[in-house]
């Protein structure tokens, strides 16, 4: 997070800060010099008009201030006309002032119209040309400041100077709630600025679970938890907080939203819940579609193999009783017996009740042993294509059994179960049966599935499928996780009844 500071400028620009010169700036020489020039005029002036003679005695004269008093120069007896004089001492006096002026700092000015201390002279009979210039008024011209927010000129006032350019200070607005930015510290990404507060909202990761920054661990840096499909983030802590999570899609429960318990205390979420299979009885025309799909790529299974939905305990006992199999822990969710026992199975769906289900009706029932299979159970509860996928791998158990496959491994027997499991979830997310990435040999639909005559399935259910392959795809475990890519990785090269020929006769896949 980058994170940058500023401060409000509170400048007043003074419009054309220009500098001239005043009165007192002029030497007292040169005030002198340019009095007697005065004095000599009108004194010339008056001596014209009158014509008299002229004498060498006059009394002082007063000129503008009354304690400045200086005699009129005397009579010289120089044969030079007055007029030649006068004008002598007018260039002299002229030269003094222009030599003092170019010794002035560059930008000071003056002039005679804006210097009350001198009187103005009379025009009249004078050459223009011994009239003191005026110089040029310099002005430092205040720079032009372009707003980096609406390109417009700042003028005067108040302005930011942020980011190499300029900025009304409204105009300088957050990225992202386009509110103007007042506090000293902001932060920056790239060359857009936020509010801190902004900036954390998009940056800072939040728990989906409690809807709070994820706090810094002892290092200062942000730890979090993050579902690898889901992409849920959620504080580590929520890990061993007793957070209910789905027994189906793996999410955590937030703290706006209540999931649903079963009897035998797993959670369920709501999506899930909306596609739930909670009986036998509801579950026998999903059961009947995968055989369909068997049937379809030409495995069909010629027994007919008892099929119950079980609770978590029932199913943990009859694990027990089973000599063979490979059982996927920490929690398995299907089971195919081989061996005769007696199960408790859900006969009637519960009711629900302030987000529990309620009511559940059970009934014990005796399995005897008629062929290599007994029966398939279920756990109860998931929702539809995940209770279809669990079908679909504990009837290729069972068609293993019956088409005489003995002593597999667990790598080989799991792996090519958890193929035709994977196999019938694609079935059932794509739509067009021609976009499927699927072995050669299967061409089968599920076009009997009950989701299929109600219309489809929404864009939930199809997310739903898309994990539970991504759980098949990426399982862990060496029989069912490396068994899938092993089995996958075979089939896709020589095809699925090619596949099992081999498995047959090598008990290993093809290389």
């Amino acid at each position: 997070m980058d994170s940058s500071s500023y401060g409000v400028s509170h400048v007043s620009h003074i419009s054309n800060p220009c500098i001239f010169g005043a009165g007192s700036s002029f030497s007292p020489d040169k005030k002198w010099n340019l009095l007697k020039w005065v004095s000599k005029l009108f004194k010339s002036g008056s001596n014209g008009a009158t014509g008299g003679p002229r004498t060498n005695h006059h009394p002082p004269q007063f000129q503008e201030d009354e304690n400045m008093v200086f005699p009129l120069p005397p009579s010289s007896s120089d044969d030079r006309s007055r007029a030649t004089r006068d004008k002598e001492e007018l260039d002299r006096a002229l030269s003094v002032s222009l030599a003092d002026d170019t010794n002035r700092p560059y930008g000071y000015g003056w002039s005679m119209d804006n210097n009350s201390d001198f009187p103005r002279p009379c025009h009249s009979g004078l050459n223009p040309s011994f009239i003191p210039p005026y110089e040029p008024s310099y002005q430092v011209r205040r720079p032009q400041r372009i707003c980096g927010g609406c390109n417009s000129d700042i003028g005067l006032g108040n302005y930011l100077g942020c980011m190499g350019t300029f900025f009304h200070p409204d105009c300088f607005c957050c990225d992202s709630c386009h509110y103007p930015i007042t506090e000293h510290e902001f932060s920056l990404s790239g060359t857009k600025p936020y509010h801190k507060i902004c900036f954390k909202e998009l940056t800072h990761p939040k728990c989906e679970v409690c809807h709070h920054f994820i706090p810094t661990n002892d290092a200062g840096l942000i730890e979090y938890r993050c579902h690898p499909f889901w992409n849920q983030k959620y504080c580590p802590s929520h890990e061993c907080d007793r957070t209910a999570r789905c027994c189906s899609c793996e999410r955590l429960e937030s703290w706006d939203v209540r999931y649903y318990t079963l009897e035998d205390g797993r959670s369920l979420c709501l999506e899930c819940m909306e596609t739930s299979i909670t009986d036998t009885g509801d579950c026998q025309p999903l059961y009947h579609s995968i055989r369909d799909y068997y049937e379809g790529m030409y495995m069909k299974l010629e027994q007919q193999i008892p099929m119950l939905l079980v609770q978590r305990e029932a199913l943990n006992d009859a694990i027990v009783g089973e000599k063979n199999g490979y059982h996927h822990m920490p929690e398995t969710r299907g089971l195919c017996l081989s061996e005769e026992q007696t199960v408790t199975s859900v006969l009637k769906r519960p009711r629900l009740g302030a987000h529990r289900f309620v009511s559940m009706r059970t009934q014990p029932q005796k399995l005897t042993r008629k062929c290599e299979v007994t029966a398939i159970l279920v756990l109860y509860g998931l929702p539809r294509l995940l209770t279809g996928a669990i079908l679909a791998h504990e009837l290729m158990h069972g068609w293993l059994r019956l088409q005489g496959y003995r002593n597999l491994n667990a790598e080989v027997e799991e792996g090519i179960c958890q193929v035709l499991s994977f196999m019938w979830l694609e079935s059932e997310v794509l739509s067009d049966p021609s976009s499927r990435n699927m072995p050669s040999t299967s061409a089968a639909t599920s076009s009997s599935s009950s989701s299929t005559k109600k219309g489809g399935k929404s864009s939930v259910e199809k997310k739903l499928g898309e994990f539970f392959k991504h759980q098949i795809a990426h399982d862990a475990s060496p029989a069912y996780g490396g068994g899938f890519r092993a089995a996958n990785a075979a089939v896709c090269k020589y095809g699925l009844r090619r596949t099992l020929d081999h498995i047959r006769f090598t008990g290993t896949f093809p290389l």
